[in-house]
């Protein structure tokens, strides 16, 4: 171990050292099998300023991208970069390795460029679980591949990361040695998080020797140094500019493509689920985890039952946390619920069956703790179904109590039932408050709008830069 990290050591400090007085504006096509000590000593590859007027190529960064585990991330991601196809903008993705194989891609099937590296979780002294576990959600990974690997990278117009911690220190820092743009998206909450979940992710575990690459990259300054700061919700933007005045920080919502589900995908769902057979289906759709909350409504679903028999509970969504996983269907089992709630398991975005739940859905439901957009909910809304929400900055931020939607109070259940009971008794309220939500999709967050608005930001950055760069020549 201590023969590896001098050696690492040595590698970084010649990268962070590495002069850029020697600015060149065109690009390196440099051969991939040069020399590790030609790191230091290469040119970086700067963007011509026409680039921006043809195909643009931006990376973008993923802390984990695991089609099995496919969660909102992935799809709003998915749906960015369906958009930034018709604009010119061509994404390649950098993600880490995972053990086994990878099934269907979606991203790679849209087009995207996957470019996977190797990374680890570098904390000593935990269990293989917990090691998973900080795989699949929240864990600061390492990786010693990503610096050269995007170093060698050739004519990127940006970088744009999609986490924080040392990769996104990383990235920041080859954006900087290449003199090019740098871009994070906050997705699931920084500043906007519930106390007992900033512990938790703040919660020592082991020895975490990954911390001197921390102080290497910077990764406590990422946001003070990136040339812009996105994020989902303005309660998180204005938490930001309170703490980075000076700071670019916009907010960028997720996006839907409304047309896909105006085609209707019923059949689709019943063939696949024949339990929801003319039963009033109340649709919870996100990551099996405990942030989403499921056990919470588990746990009511005995006395939704009780006063609305037709009613079925269904869960769509992939396993991010295995021991959560296993306690929700004991709790299920324990209730006996079995033959009315529905494990889906994880469905591909865009999957016919998943839009077809969405549509066959009485009721949406988010129970979540912690939600900082609520991509769920522009869906359910696109698919002209109402939704009740717990009270998350993402929900209230999209939904208006009883003229969009409904909000409720995780600490208030008696509320939470009130609102079903008007969404499954009073059938034209509820369809009243869902063409409410689907016409703000429509003219606020169609995937194409969006997508033009953040190819607007990646020039103008760049313009930016290239001005900047024109100066210290």
């Amino acid at each position: 171990m201590s023969i590896f990290l001098h050696q690492s050591f040595r590698r970084l400090r010649k990268f962070s050292s590495s002069s850029s007085s020697s600015i060149e504006p065109f690009f390196d096509y440099e051969d991939e099998d040069d020399d590790e000590d030609d790191l230091a000593a290469a040119p970086p590859r700067w963007v011509h300023p026409w680039l921006p007027c043809l195909n643009m190529r931006v990376v973008h960064i993923l802390r984990k991208y695991n089609p099995a585990e496919w969660g909102g991330t992935e799809t709003a991601l998915q749906r960015l970069f369906d958009g930034f196809r018709p604009n010119g903008i061509i994404p390649i993705v950098y993600c880490p390795r995972f053990a086994g194989q990878v099934g269907q891609d979606p991203l790679a099937d849209a087009g995207c460029t996957i470019k996977r590296f190797n990374a680890c979780v570098p904390v000593l002294g935990i269990s293989h679980e917990q090691r998973r576990q900080m795989l699949a959600v929240g864990g600061n990974l390492m990786s010693f591949d990503l610096v050269r690997s995007l170093w060698k990278e050739m004519a990127v117009a940006l970088i744009h990361s999609h986490t924080l911690g040392r990769l996104g220190g990383i990235a920041l820092t080859v954006a900087k040695k290449k003199w090019i743009p740098f871009v994070v998206s906050i997705h699931g909450g920084v500043l906007d998080l519930p106390t007992a979940l900033k512990t938790e992710f703040q919660r020592s575990r082991g020895w975490e020797w990954g911390k001197m690459f921390g102080a290497v990259f910077r990764s406590r300054k990422l946001l003070a140094e990136a040339d812009a700061i996105l994020t989902c919700n303005a309660k998180e933007a204005s938490l930001l500019k309170t703490r980075y005045p000076a700071k670019r920080i916009l907010v960028q919502p997720h996006g839907v493509p409304l047309r896909h589900y105006q085609t209707d995908c019923r059949d689709a769902a019943r063939a696949a689920f024949p339990a929801i057979q003319d039963k009033q289906i109340v649709l919870c759709v996100g990551r099996i985890d405990s942030v989403k909350n499921q056990s919470w409504l588990i746990e009511r679903a005995a006395a939704l039952f009780l006063k609305h028999p037709r009613t079925i509970l269904v869960l769509a969504g992939a396993c991010t946390d295995a021991a959560y996983g296993r306690a929700v269907q004991q709790q299920i089992t324990s209730l006996g619920l079995d033959s009315q709630v529905v494990l889906t398991g994880g469905l591909p975005p865009g999957d016919a069956r998943l839009i077809g739940l969405f549509q066959e859905a009485k009721v949406v439901v988010l129970p979540s703790i912690s939600e900082t957009f609520g991509l769920v909910i522009l869906e359910a809304w696109a698919a002209g179904t109402p939704v009740i929400s717990s009270r998350t900055s993402g929900a209230t931020a999209l939904i208006q109590h009883r003229q969009n939607g409904w909000i409720f109070d995780l600490e208030s259940p008696r509320k939470f039932h009130d609102a079903l009971d008007e969404a499954l008794l009073q059938p034209e309220l509820a369809d009243q408050l869902a063409a409410a939500g689907q016409n703000l999709v429509a003219t606020q967050y169609d995937t194409h709008l969006l997508a033009g608005r953040m190819k607007d930001l990646y020039q103008e950055l760049i313009e930016e830069k290239n001005a900047l760069r024109s100066i210290a020549r």
